[in-house]
């Protein structure tokens, strides 16, 4: 244990994480020249095109006689939470950040999530090589913020593999893994010691099942064995173990203070979730008890999972309907596929009137249903609408039940409602000192307020608090056009407030449609009513007869706007200028119309209900 060292690299998107992994693994001969390609350890076609880590990656390196295994870490603030059990997997954190950008907002959360977990940091200033770098000013940001000497900084250039190497010495200088999961540090506290591994991703293999990353605590796991996932209480085979090169290597058994993967027998990552821990199965027994189970030994012991553990729940949901009613079929067969390997998505059938049958699916934030939506049109040819994404609230019924509905058509019946509560966020934007004034506008605007405003160099960090709703639809988008593109921002759920909301409903030809239905303050229903119902205008073509696009709360219509309809010239056969004969033509097209407007169905094109992502 004494040789090894466990280490990830974090840093804002796009500070050059993957690209350094990419020189250590050629430093160290982990790959060779000839195998070597850019951001090697993103395998995923997306994450390519994107250039961004969606998936973190564990790969096992040797450096003057030391093991070090790397797990390179997703930037976004969607995949934060992998980010977190990564950290409880490793001793040391290499921050990363960019000489041209400096300090930025994902980089702040990570390093507030690696001082949490007591890691040693290792500050690294990347891009040094560029005609922008400022390394000074980005070095005198680093130490306002750790509060380490100059001299501990390394400037590296993740491109032509500068100084990387620097990189690796400091982690080995690191000092060595305590061994926590020994046996004579365990019988001194008198615990009972059993094998711990904590999953720190997961991911579904077609050919071999369910494939975990796992980090040793204590014990060893050997191939064959029998194991148990603690907080989900099932039970598996380890049909293989090995470490990471980046290709998997097989191995006879992975030992405390190791890094590998398992593979199992297991059908589906629900039952082997991230942040479970792992243990031999032999000589345990799982014991229901009220509200889950618990893990006793055959002494009567309770033997207690490693801490962390958080069940990730999204909370962002928006309806996938295929635009084909044939394709619903593969629409759940390719969501069920991807929630093998990602156990954060949560979805469930829905039934639209206007859209038929579809889905509604829960995810972490904007950008991980973005790219869920890319990767089930690309991989699996799928053509989808995708409704208003919208977040989950809490009702307070009249006799003090408490209901949590996922979108504005699940509200129940006005009369039975005591309160509604939405959920607000703590938010974090980090932007330069001059902009501060158009920032606060812009929170002021979504029904939020700053908490704290501090400074870390030329650079200001505004701490707010904001309903969750307002900042889904455009937020971000304003933020980089009211900033210039300066500004960085990260935000987690902070609770469920009591608001004055609404539900808005929009009318089409006097039909509801129940899948453009929206929640909103009471303040702002009207705003939305008007600008919906212009945009419905632009994208729902003429018909024969007028339409009338309304917008309500309940019975009471807050905004119109008509559709005009076309008009056929039915006098134009008669060549008199008899004008009874064109009264009476006039007068029989009028009743033709009138007589569609009743009959009539419209059909709404799967712009309507994109209109609602992007608001101006």
């Amino acid at each position: 244990m004494e040789k090894i060292r466990n280490f990830c690299i974090i840093a804002h998107i796009d500070h050059g994480k993957s690209t350094i992994a990419d020189r250590m693994m050629e430093l160290t001969g982990t790959v060779e020249k000839r195998e070597m390609k850019a951001q090697l350890l993103d395998s995923m076609e997306l994450e390519r095109e994107k250039g961004i880590t969606i998936k973190l990656a564990p790969v096992t390196m040797k450096w003057k006689g030391y093991t070090l295994n790397l797990i390179d870490t997703p930037g976004h603030v969607d995949f934060s939470y992998e980010v977190s059990r990564s950290l409880q997997a490793v001793e040391t954190a290499v921050l990363v950040v960019d000489a041209t950008q400096g300090i930025q907002a994902q980089t702040l959360a990570n390093v507030y999530l690696a001082l949490e977990q007591d890691l040693a940091i290792i500050p690294v200033i990347n891009k040094v090589d560029l005609p922008a770098a400022d390394v000074e000013k980005v070095a005198a940001q680093i130490m306002n913020l750790l509060g380490c000497a100059r001299e501990e900084i390394i400037e590296v250039s993740g491109k032509t593999g500068f100084n990387v190497d620097k990189i690796l010495d400091a982690v080995v200088n690191e000092p060595a893994i305590s061994p926590v999961g020994s046996g004579d540090s365990q019988a001194k506290s008198g615990a009972v010691s059993v094998t711990k591994a904590l999953i720190f991703d997961s991911y579904f293999d077609d050919y071999r099942g369910v494939v975990l990353y796992v980090r040793i605590f204590e014990g060893e796991i050997k191939k064959n064995a029998e194991i148990l996932m603690m907080a989900a209480g099932t039970k598996g085979l380890a049909l293989e173990v090995g470490v990471l090169t980046p290709k998997m290597s097989p191995r006879s058994s992975l030992k405390s203070g190791e890094i590998g993967y398992i593979v199992t027998n297991l059908k589906t990552t629900r039952e082997a979730k991230v942040g479970d821990t792992v243990t031999l199965a032999k000589g345990l027994i799982v014991q229901e008890k009220e509200g889950g189970h618990e893990i006793v030994n055959d002494k009567g012991e309770i033997i207690n999972p490693l801490p962390g553990y958080k069940n990730v729940l999204p909370f962002v949901y928006a309806g996938f309907f295929p635009v084909s009613n044939d394709q619903y079929k593969d629409l759940k067969e390719a969501i069920e596929k991807l929630s093998l390997s990602d156990s954060a998505l949560r979805y469930e059938p829905e039934n639209s009137p206007v859209l038929g049958f579809g889905l509604r699916i829960g995810f972490l934030g904007l950008l991980h249903m973005d790219i869920i939506r890319e990767r089930l049109e690309r991989e699996f040819g799928l053509d989808l609408i995708v409704t208003n994404p919208s977040t989950n609230y809490e009702i307070v019924m009249n006799n003090g039940e408490i209901r949590e509905i996922k979108s504005a058509s699940d509200l129940p019946d006005a009369s039975e409602i005591k309160e509604i509560r939405e959920p607000w966020v703590k938010g974090e934007i980090i932007l330069p000192k001059s902009m501060i004034g158009n920032v606060l506008n812009l929170i002021n605007e979504k029904r939020g307020h700053q908490t704290n405003v501090s400074y870390i160099e030329d650079r200001a960090v505004i701490d707010f608090e904001a309903p969750m709703a307002n900042l889904l639809t455009d937020f971000y988008d304003q933020l980089k056009s009211a900033t210039s593109g300066y500004a960085s921002f990260n935000y987690e759920l902070n609770d469920y407030q009591t608001e004055d909301l609404v539900r808005v409903d929009f009318l089409v030809a006097g039909h509801k449609m129940d899948a453009l239905s929206v929640m909103a303050h009471r303040t702002e229903a009207e705003a939305i009513g008007r600008e919906v119902t212009k945009k419905l205008k632009e994208v729902i073509p003429r018909q024969n007869y007028e339409v009338a696009l309304q917008a309500a709360i309940g019975a009471r219509i807050i905004a119109r706007e008509t559709i005009g309809a076309y008009r056929k010239d039915v006098t134009v056969k008669i060549h008199t200028g008899d004008r009874d004969r064109k009264a009476k033509l006039l007068e029989k097209q009028k009743r033709g119309k009138a007589r569609m407007k009743r009959f009539g169905k419209i059909d709404i094109p799967s712009e309507a209900f994109t209109v609602m992502l992007k608001r101006d």
